[in-house]
């Protein structure tokens, strides 16, 4: 491994730290990182910190910084130990194993929420994480799509899934604040159905079908799409 790597880099893809002297028999990288995802999954990212990891350990601030240098290093970890290695998609051809991969990348969402804001911006990712990558690009092999257009194909996929996260996150459970607000914006729009009738009538029928088919409505758009792109570079 590269010593002018970064902290983040060392840590997620070199050898574990053996952590110095000192009686540590039992903490690790991934114990520090399960603890931090612990608080995260409870309370939110911004709950987590380096005295709070410790505390759930039993161990001193101090002892966590013979393993991890920084809260940013201990997201990193968090981050690639929440997503974990890519689950193996089914299906044949290309299709159905990249819907198979955004259902499931959106099932990690789901689990963890607060991955959506823990991976925004430039940032190194990890082994595990560049595992979904891999499993989503090789699912192109085969086809007349180039390297970048491949690697476009995932981001834009991934990206969808995020959107759709984002939004039910900020929908909240039933019951909940947010929930009521979208309510009360419902029976405004039903009210005001001559200034916005296509709006009230899409949202009529939506009540109706009784379920939020937007991550499957935007994976069928775009595969179809992409089934299109394909054909024409074959045919080019």
């Amino acid at each position: 491994m590269n010593e002018e790597l970064d902290p983040a880099a060392r840590l997620l893809w070199g050898p574990p730290p053996k952590g110095g002297r000192g009686p540590k028999a039992g903490l690790s990288l991934d114990r520090i990182a399960r603890a931090g995802i612990e608080i995260a999954d409870a309370e939110g990212l911004g709950a987590v910190s380096m005295q709070r990891v410790a505390g759930l350990l039993d161990f001193t601030k101090m002892a966590l910084y013979r393993y991890v240098p920084g809260k940013a290093e201990l997201v990193a970890l968090m981050v690639d130990a929440a997503i974990g290695e890519a689950p193996p998609v089914t299906g044949t051809g290309w299709r159905d194993p990249l819907a198979d991969w955004s259902r499931r990348l959106a099932g990690v969402f789901r689990l963890h929420p607060w991955l959506l804001d823990a991976t925004v911006g430039p940032r190194l990712i990890g082994p595990a994480e560049l595992s979904w990558m891999e499993r989503a690009v090789a699912a192109l092999d085969g086809t007349a799509l180039t390297g970048a257009e491949r690697l476009d194909a995932v981001a834009v996929l991934a990206g969808h899934v995020r959107a759709i996260a984002q939004q039910s996150r900020a929908a909240g459970p039933a019951g909940s604040p947010e929930q009521q607000l979208l309510a009360t914006l419902g029976a405004l729009v039903f009210g005001h159905r001559d200034r916005y009738p296509a709006t009230a009538t899409a949202m009529a029928a939506a009540v109706t079908d009784g379920q939020d088919q937007a991550l499957e409505f935007g994976l069928r758009c775009f595969l179809d799409g992409l089934g299109v792109r394909i054909a024409e570079s074959l045919d080019g």
